[in-house]
């Protein structure tokens, strides 16, 4: 089942003389459950694609559709609750709410969308993530690997349409860094979760079942992992 479409999606920054085609025609489809990585070089756009598919920026021209849904024709109200509640984004510096303890982090999602918790699928994250002893510490209490957990955590809560991770691991060192991309491939596996990656690191694209290769805005290769 299809879950994501891209279509003829171009972003472009500025004008005349500073004039930056960030994404130039970029068309592909997503099926749901697929753990696609898209790699590139810096200022391939490879980021500014997530960001798109997240709902963060808007592309000049061209459409997305999340599970049918044409994700720009949105006013900003419903585009802001479709972002909350159909995307998971996972940053390269967690982006966890300092003053907000493990549990609060991770279910801050529903709670702003004035929903009640689900405490069992909760619970089976937090043992999942190994943070069922951490529930009650602030981010600047785990290390960074930990932080990276909190931030998976509270991109699957919501149990979204689709996870986005932007370079998920490029501020751990090697063994948080292995141990985060397992937990992508769990949600993948256990949950059935659409995971898209974007890392500029080849070996780490390997661990995805689909590697899209974009180079100055367009992509260049688009094939499965054996």
């Amino acid at each position: 089942m299809e879950i994501l479409k891209v279509s003829k999606l171009k972003k472009v920054y500025g004008k005349g003389n500073t004039r930056v085609v960030a994404l130039d025609d970029v068309s592909f489809t997503v099926e749901k459950g697929e753990f696609v990585a898209i790699v590139g070089a810096s200022g391939s756009g490879k980021s500014t694609l997530l960001h798109i598919l997240g709902g963060v920026d808007k592309p000049t021209s061209g459409e997305v559709f999340i599970e049918g849904e044409n994700v720009y024709k949105l006013n900003e109200e419903n585009l802001a609750i479709f972002r909350r509640r159909q995307v998971g984004l996972i940053y390269q510096f967690y982006n966890l709410i300092p003053i907000l303890n493990v549990k609060e982090n991770i279910t801050l999602p529903i709670l702003l969308d004035n929903r009640r918790v689900d405490e069992e699928y909760l619970k089976e994250l937090l043992d999942t993530l190994d943070l069922s002893k951490r529930i009650n510490h602030l981010p600047n209490e785990l290390s960074g690997g930990q932080q990276q957990r909190v931030s998976i955590g509270r991109a699957l809560m919501n149990h979204p349409a689709l996870l986005l991770a932007d370079e998920p691991t490029g501020n751990l060192d090697s063994k948080a860094s292995k141990e985060i991309i397992e937990l992508l491939k769990m949600s993948n596996k256990k949950y059935n979760q659409t995971v898209i990656m974007i890392t500029h690191d080849h070996s780490l694209a390997l661990n995805a079942t689909r590697i899209i290769t974009i180079d100055d805005g367009k992509i260049i290769s688009d094939e499965k992992v054996k």
